[in-house]
């Protein structure tokens, strides 16, 4: 069975989520904007960008495609070395086997976990162009271990259930405003059952098959909207994660202990 207290830190960290309309296929002013937004909130340990930030989310990756070692990666490195603050996002990367949808998360020091999206969306083809990923990651940084999610992984439940190591979930979205209710309802149900803070990046405005309003939003692990940012309007929103808090919820309500003991594929 999971412990959730055994590894658990006290301390506090400020995120940031970056809600931004993305420029269709165009990494050069998605990389831009996404510096000047950045920028234009300091203080945060982590900031967080949309599912194929640099891009838009397309299922057909060769024009989207970068290097696994390409430009936006270094200019992730770039940019979190020069804010002393982690970064994470998803983009589109050619590999030897294929394409993935891959969300990077990348450490003031240059270091990088990454997450391939396991989750492919049938609904639009992304698995027919797209390889599965196979490994649930998480990453941590200031005190905070984060599991790294993307999009339509947050229908699946069983695949992000807390097995005690992480204290919280990130899910960067290209979600559309068609589902906007959805999106809102599974981001709460995440974060209370897995007694957990929640951070949802979603896009805002339209790519050519879809229109989008954002609800970018962070959750406490009561269901509670801690933060949020305005709908359908590019902009960021910060909150300050309370590790103690959430080590005492836990404690006083522990709801864990009674959680069915099986084994994830």
């Amino acid at each position: 069975m999971c412990n959730f207290t055994s590894e658990m830190k006290t301390e506090t960290s400020t995120v940031a989520i970056l809600q931004q309309d993305i420029a269709w296929l165009s990494p050069e002013i998605n990389r831009e904007k996404a510096e000047r937004a950045i920028l234009n909130c300091p203080d945060s340990k982590l900031y967080v960008l949309p599912e194929m930030f640099t891009t838009g989310f397309t299922v057909e990756p060769e024009a989207a495609a970068e290097q696994e070692d390409g430009e936006t990666l270094c200019w992730m490195q770039g940019m979190a070395a020069k804010v002393g603050a982690a970064i994470t996002g998803s983009i589109c990367i050619r590999t030897t086997d294929g394409y993935r949808n891959r969300m990077l998360f990348v450490l003031p020091d240059g270091s990088t976990y990454h997450y391939d999206k396991r989750h492919l969306f049938g609904y639009a083809g992304e698995n027919r162009q797209y390889q599965h990923g196979q490994q649930r990651v998480v990453a941590e940084h200031n005190g905070v271990r984060y599991l790294l999610q993307i999009c339509y992984d947050l229908r699946f439940p069983v695949f992000s259930r807390n097995r005690g190591d992480y204290d919280a979930i990130i899910y960067v979205a290209n979600w559309p405003e068609s589902r906007a209710e959805a999106w809102r309802t599974l981001l709460k149900a995440r974060a209370i059952e897995n007694q957990c803070f929640v951070i949802g990046c979603n896009r805002v405005g339209s790519d050519p098959s879809c229109h989008y309003s954002g609800g970018s939003v962070i959750v406490g692990p009561y269901g509670r909207i801690l933060s949020e940012c305005t709908s359908s309007e590019q902009e960021a929103c910060t909150m300050t994660l309370d590790m103690q808090r959430l080590v005492d919820f836990r404690q006083k309500f522990p709801v864990w202990k009674d959680a069915d003991n099986y084994t994830l594929l």
